[in-house]
């Protein structure tokens, strides 16, 4: 049995209210019961505790046995899985409590002082909170009050007392001695605190199937997200040992009691997802208590006809557009192979806007306005239009005059497209601009730029108003190094310089002190022979020396180390120079209308223009240095 004494505080008693005693399971309903009686406010009632009894039971073969009376030291002891845990144990609390109107707000030593009880969703945790800008004095009375105003609050939340609140105690304590030691305290910033737990029940797990190969379910939309309503999912790729599907198996909970010293049963699991499919060898199955795991044997987008799952790598279409399809992002290392079967020259295979991305693509037809390709092997047999992008390691294009962005490329039309890539051979150009290491261009027409880094060849000129330029820099990766060898070789001369300096400086004092080391040196090794203890003085004279010529091999070879690196980074800049100089620019035929040749030089920054004269039947031009820092475009027998 709990006994709680009154308040020291006195009670002034309303004249619309007498204080009344009465035992009670539920306090709260008193209150409640009181205010409407005498048509007052529920917050005008307070009440104190005299006496807490904690009865309990345990019924057994659906008989109601009797209740009995436990002490607090009997609480304390009763066994988590016999009684806390065992669904025919009972327990309850009854509560002798004295009501009252509540006194005068001014008269209130806690007025300030703002304290909640709160819980968890299960009632499994019970917290005290501490609002912030929350005042409080300390006075003789404080420990004793605080746990007082805290009980009632359990009590009339319905939380037991003095059951599964051992903390409780420790809380107050910690409380207590900060509010003495401060005397006066101001909370900054509300505090919460733990001051009950019983057992959490563990909760119920219903079966559920996840489709992970299905990327589009998983994407979140943020409220301020721009929708791309073209790219819903057409095809889910998927690459070997990816999670595919996962079935979760159903798991009942585990019971628990909470704090209102309720038994809290688990739910039964819901079960109605179980797998009824079907899956070849390209899927496989691993099984563990948690659940089924459905993986990826190989590379490819999952296809799900009927009720079979497999792994596919090929795919058909008729076209990629908005209305069928949307966009299709495989990604470049899926292994997917998509043919689009549009060849109507007066359609679009891919249509307008549409977004593309699988390791390899074969289009029958054109591309349309707006449309991306990203592959690593494509094939167009139509024609790009002019502000599409295609973009793949090994690239063929029919009638090209879009972009297009590769390594090996091979276009039969080109028609004032863009290309840049690293080697290109086009049947026939007519206008464009081309960037490349190597250019082919079997018959080239007009209004024709082409950039490369090693060679230009022409099989045959119909046309003018040409340009073809040698540039050792055309490469963003060859313009990158150069900057960071200009970097680097700026640093390294600054550094050598300083390096020098004090390589001069410490050589001084080594020839200025030579004499005097040598002379010491003589004499220490004198009273080494001679077995005599070797001065203090001479001994740090010979270290201070010694130490300085050590500096001064170390510099040296700081020196060294950072000459031959300067002068591997020199070499590497004389070298992109000097590529210019086997570059060419070739032309099988004869020479029609204007057409212009540019070499650009590293070394110096400068270029140099060659405009070969119509009908000439010179071939091959490269750059020459005819004198010290004096260059040429010359005709070359090669």
């Amino acid at each position: 049995m709990s006994f709680f004494g009154s308040s020291d505080k006195s009670v002034t008693a309303s004249k619309k209210i007498r204080p009344i005693v009465v035992r009670t399971q539920n306090v709260a309903k008193e209150i409640i019961a009181l205010a409407k009686t005498h048509d007052e406010k529920v917050e005008n009632i307070d009440f104190n505790i005299f006496e807490v009894q904690t009865y309990v039971r345990t019924n057994a073969d659906a008989r109601e046995s009797e209740w009995e009376e436990i002490s607090a030291n009997e609480l304390y002891e009763l066994d988590e899985k016999k009684e806390f845990l065992n669904p025919n144990f009972q327990i309850k609390q009854m509560y002798e409590i004295e009501l009252f109107h509540k006194e005068d707000e001014e008269e209130d030593i806690y007025k300030d002082f703002h304290l909640a009880v709160g819980a968890n969703a299960t009632k499994c945790k019970v917290y005290l909170s501490i609002k912030q800008g929350s005042k409080v004095q300390y006075n003789q009375n404080f420990t004793k009050d605080l746990l007082l105003m805290i009980n009632k609050r359990k009590v009339r939340a319905g939380i037991l007392i003095n059951i599964f609140d051992e903390m409780l105690n420790d809380a107050v304590s910690k409380i207590s001695a900060h509010v003495r030691v401060e005397e006066k305290v101001v909370y900054d910033k509300s505090e919460t605190i733990l001051i009950a737990q019983s057992y959490e029940p563990t909760i119920t797990i219903d079966d559920n199937l996840i489709l992970h190969y299905n990327k589009e379910q998983e994407k979140v939309v943020q409220e301020n997200d721009k929708i791309d309503y073209s790219a819903r999912g057409f095809i889910n790729s998927v690459i070997k040992e990816e999670l595919l599907i996962e079935y979760i198996k159903p798991k009942m909970g585990k019971p628990g009691r909470n704090c209102r010293g309720e038994y809290m049963v688990p739910q039964e699991p819901v079960v109605k997802n179980e797998p009824t499919f079907t899956f070849d060898d390209t899927i496989r199955v691993v099984e563990d208590a948690v659940s089924t795991k459905y993986i990826a044997n190989v590379n490819g987008y999952i296809s799900h006809e009927g009720n079979n799952f497999t792994i596919k790598k090929e795919m058909d279409v008729a076209t990629i557009d908005f209305k069928s399809t949307g966009s299709i992002s495989a990604g470049l290392n899926s292994d997917v192979t998509i043919s689009v079967k549009e060849a109507n020259s007066d359609k679009d295979a891919i249509g307008n806007g549409m977004v593309v991305e699988v390791t390899e693509i074969n289009v029958d037809g054109n591309v349309g306005a707006g449309a991306k390709i990203n592959a690593i092997k494509a094939v167009i047999q139509g024609q790009t239009h002019t502000e599409s992008m295609v973009r793949a390691e090994n690239l063929r294009i029919n009638i090209h005059k879009g972009a297009a962005y590769g390594k090996q490329v091979y276009i039969t039309r080109l028609e004032h497209g863009i290309v840049d890539c690293d080697e290109v051979t086009i049947t026939q150009a007519t206008g464009g601009n081309i960037r490349a290491k190597e250019i082919t261009i079997e018959i080239c027409t007009s209004h024709v730029k082409a950039t490369a880094s090693r060679l230009i060849e022409i099989k045959k000129l119909l046309g003018g108003e040409n340009i073809f330029t040698i540039d050792p820099l055309l490469k963003k990766d060859a313009r990158a190094s150069l900057d960071k060898n200009k970097h680097e070789i700026n640093e390294l001369e600054i550094e050598l310089r300083d390096i020098r300096k004090e390589i001069l400086k410490y050589e001084q004092l080594v020839e200025e002190n030579a004499a005097a080391f040598n002379d010491v040196k003589k004499r220490l090794l004198h009273y080494k022979k001679n077995g005599v203890k070797m001065p203090e003085s001479f001994v740090k004279q010979y270290k201070s020396f010694t130490s300085v010529q050590e500096t001064l091999s170390t510099l040296k070879k700081d020196s060294e180390s950072k000459q031959d690196k300067l002068a591997l980074l020199t070499v590497g800049k004389t070298l992109l120079q000097e590529n210019i100089f086997d570059a060419r620019i070739i032309n099988r035929s004869p020479w029609t209308g204007y057409n212009e040749l540019r070499f650009k030089l590293v070394n110096p920054p400068i270029e140099l223009k060659y405009f070969p004269k119509e009908g000439s039947k010179d071939k091959v031009f490269g750059l020459v240095e005819v004198s010290d820092g004096e260059f040429e475009i010359q005709v070359m027998e090669q």
